[in-house]
C-alpha cells in the first residue's frame, strides 16, 4: 500500500463485527486484531505443540507469539492484522497442514521477480528513515521507502489508526508523527506500506514481500533503519498471555486507544515505563506501580544538568509523567525487577525482588505485566550483507561500524537509529537527514548551499542529543539480567519451548559453540528465528569463560530474516 496525503489520518468509520471462535464482538476499524481481541479480555491467541496458551508479546511482529488464524489463513499476526472488514478469526493450533495447493507451487528465482530500481530505497518509515528519505529527495534523488506496518511513523511515533467520538484525539507526539509524514509525501518520497523485507544479499540487493508478491529491489543506495526490538526478561512465567512487553502495551494504547488490562504493573529499565505510566493512567487504567530496576537519585545531580541542557524539554517530559504518576498515587518503586509470574484465577500474580541481590521480595496481582528491559537492534539485514559490526560490553549488543555520515563497510549502504546503536528517535532523525544528504551527495546530486547547511545543522543536533543519551544512561545505570541465577525449569526459547535445563545440560556433554547447540536442543528454530533467545544463549556460551559476543557469534543471519508466505518464493512462477 502507497501512503498518500489523504491517508496520513484515520477517517471516521463504522464499527466492525468480527468472528471470534463463534463469538461476535465489536473492533473499531483500522485497529488491530490483536487490540480488539486484548480489548475483549481474550488473550491467550496461539496453542503451541504442548497446548500451551500464548499471546500478545513484542507488539511489533518480531515475537510470532499471537499467531491467529484469519478467514480460514493460517499464521497471521494479530498485532499486525489491521481491520477493514468483518473477519473470522480463530486461534492458532500447532502442526497444522500446509494446503496442497501451496506445497505444489513451483519454485521462483531472484531474477524472475519483479525488480524495481530506485535511487534510493529506505528501510524503514520511523523517525530516522523519513528523514533520511526527505533529504536524499531534497537534494533530487528518486526515494522509495518501505516498512512492514500499515502506517508510516515507526515505533516512535505509532500513529493512531483509529477514530471516533469515543477516541482521545492526537497527541503531541502523534501530531509530529504525521508533519514527519506530510513531509515526505510533499518533497515526493514515495512510501510504500504493508512491505516486508526478509532478504539482502551482497553488494546491495533485497527482496521483499507486499500486496502483489514477492519483489526484488536493486537500489543505487540502501538506508536501512529498521530499529529495534524489546529484550525479553526470562523468569518463571515469561511466557504466560498477560506478559507484554512495553512497546506492546504503548502500540495498543497509542495506535487504537485499547489498554492491556484494567490494572497493570510496569516494569524495567528506562523512561519509555513512566512515558506508558502516565498514557496507561490518561486512559483510565489502575497503575498497581511502575518497578525501575535502577536507582535514581541526588548522586545523579551532573548527569540531570547535561540531560537539561542538552535536551531541557525532553526533561520536562519526564518531569510530566512522574507528576501525573505522583498525583494519582502510584508508586514508584526502585532497584527491584520482576523474580516470577504466575497465573491466577484473575489474572497474573507477580513477584518482584531486589535487582542487585537476592530478597527483598513483593507481590502484585494485576491483569497484565507489561515489561521493558532494554533493546536489542533489528541488524538482520545488516549482517547478512556483510556489514562490520563490534559488541559494545556496556550497551551488551552488537553495534553498526560507520563513519560520520552513516555509511557502513558495505559500499552504498547506510544505516542509523536503534539498528545501529542504541541513540533514541531524536538521534536517528538526526543521523537520518546526515546519511539522506551523503548518500544521494555519492550518487553524483551536488548539494546546494542551503542543503549543505542543513546537514550540518543535523550533525550538531545529533551530537547534542548523544549527550542527552549518555547522561540518561547514567541516571538509568542497572544491574544487567544475570544468567547464572535462571532456573532449569525457565523458558529460554519461547517459540520451541526449550528450557535453560536443557541448554545446561547441552552444554555439560560437550556441545559448545551456538550452532551445534541450537541442532541439539532446536533453541533458536521457532518462527522468531532466535530473536530472543538468541542473547541468553550466547551469555550462556560467555559464562565461565573470557569470550565475548562478536558478530561471529551466535546464530548467523540466514534467508529469510522473517518468516514468509510459501506462495511468496513462487509467485513469480504461479
Amino acid at each position: 500500500m502507497t501512503a498518500r496525503l489523504d491517508s496520513v489520518e484515520p477517517a471516521v468509520r463504522d464499527p466492525i463485527r468480527i468472528d471470534f471462535e463463534g463469538w461476535s464482538i465489536e473492533a473499531r476499524a483500522g485497529e488491530t486484531v490483536a487490540a480488539t481481541l486484548t480489548a475483549h479480555g481474550i488473550r491467550g491467541l496461539r496453542a503451541t505443540r504442548t497446548g500451551a496458551d500464548r499471546g500478545v508479546f513484542c507488539g511489533m511482529g518480531v515475537c510470532q507469539d499471537c499467531l491467529v488464524e484469519v478467514d480460514g489463513v493460517p499464521n497471521q499476526r494479530a498485532c499486525m492484522t489491521s481491520i477493514d472488514r468483518p473477519l473470522r478469526v480463530r486461534r492458532q493450533r500447532h502442526g497444522q497442514a500446509l494446503a496442497a495447493e501451496v506445497t505444489a507451487l513451483p519454485p521462483a528465482t531472484a531474477e524472475s521477480l519483479r525488480t524495481e530500481r530506485p535511487d534510493v530505497l529506505v528501510i524503514g518509515a520511523g523517525p530516522g528513515g523519513l528523514s533520511a528519505a526527505i533529504a536524499a529527495r531534497r537534494a533530487g534523488a528518486a526515494v522509495v521507502v518501505v516498512d512492514e506496518r500499515r502506517y508510516p511513523g515507526g515505533q516512535y511515533f505509532k500513529p493512531l489508526a483509529v477514530d471516533g467520538e469515543d477516541v482521545a484525539p492526537p497527541d503531541a507526539q502523534h501530531r509530529e508523527g504525521l508533519a514527519l509524514v506530510r513531509r515526505a509525501l510533499e518533497a515526493g518520497v514515495e512510501i510504500r506500506t504493508g512491505v516486508m523485507v526478509w532478504g539482502a544479499f551482497a553488494p546491495a540487493e533485497f527482496t521483499a514481500s507486499d500486496d502483489r508478491g514477492a519483489v526484488r529491489y536493486l537500489p543505487k543506495a540502501a538506508i536501512v533503519a529498521t530499529g529495534a526490538y524489546e529484550r525479553g526478561w526470562p523468569v518463571p512465567g515469561w511466557q504466560l498471555p498477560g506478559v507484554m512487553t512495553t512497546g506492546a502495551a504503548q502500540t495498543l494504547w497509542r495506535t487504537a486507544r485499547r489498554l492491556p488490562g484494567r490494572r497493570v504493573l510496569i516494569a524495567g529499565n528506562g523512561p519509555l515505563n513512566l512515558q506508558l505510566a502516565a498514557e496507561l493512567l490518561a486512559g483510565g487504567a489502575e497503575v498497581a506501580a511502575v518497578v525501575e530496576s535502577a536507582r535514581p537519585g541526588a548522586r545523579h545531580l551532573g548527569a540531570l544538568v547535561a540531560m537539561a541542557a542538552a535536551a531541557p524539554s525532553l526533561v520536562r517530559d519526564g518531569i510530566r509523567y512522574h507528576w501525573q504518576r505522583m498525583t494519582r498515587g502510584v508508586p514508584m518503586i526502585d532497584g527491584m525487577v520482576v523474580a516470577a509470574i504466575e497465573r491466577t484465577a484473575e489474572g497474573l500474580a507477580v513477584t518482584l525482588k531486589n535487582a542487585s541481590e537476592n530478597g527483598g521480595h513483593r507481590r502484585f496481582e494485576v491483569d497484565a505485566l507489561c515489561i521493558g528491559y532494554g533493546f536489542e537492534p533489528s541488524n538482520e539485514l545488516l549482517r547478512a550483507l556483510g556489514c562490520r559490526h563490534d559488541f559494545d560490553a556496556e550497551q551488551n549488543r552488537l553495534v553498526t561500524r560507520r563513519d560520520g555520515d552513516g555509511r557502513t563497510s558495505v559500499a552504498g549502504v547506510y544505516a542509523l537509529g536503534d539498528c545501529t546503536a542504541m541513540g533514541g528517535a531524536r538521534v536517528a532523525a538526526a543521523d537520518g537527514a546526515v546519511a539522506g544528504y551523503a548518500a544521494a551527495a555519492e550518487l553524483g546530486l551536488p548539494l546546494a548551499p542551503a542543503l549543505e547547511r542543513e546537514r550540518e545543522a543535523a550533525k550538531k543536533q545529533g551530537d547534542r542529543h548523544r549527550r542527552f543519551q549518555r547522561a540518561l544512561w547514567t541516571l538509568y545505570r542497572a544491574p544487567p539480567y544475570r544468567i547464572e541465577q535462571a532456573s532449569d525449569d525457565t523458558i529460554i526459547c519461547r517459540c520451541e519451548e526449550v528450557c535453560f535445563g536443557d541448554a545446561r545440560a547441552a552444554l555439560a556433554e560437550g556441545v559448545i559453540a551456538a550452532g551445534p547447540l541450537k541442532r541439539a536442543t532446536r533453541i533458536g528454530m521457532g518462527p522468531c528465528q532466535g530473536r530472543y533467545c538468541r542473547p541468553l544463549l550466547e551469555a550462556l556460551l560467555a559464562q565461565g569463560s573470557d569470550r565475548q559476543p562478536d558478530e561471529h557469534s551466535g546464530f548467523a543471519p540466514r534467508v529469510p530474516v522473517k518468516p514468509i508466505a510459501i506462495r511468496d518464493l513462487a509467485s513469480a512462477s504461479d
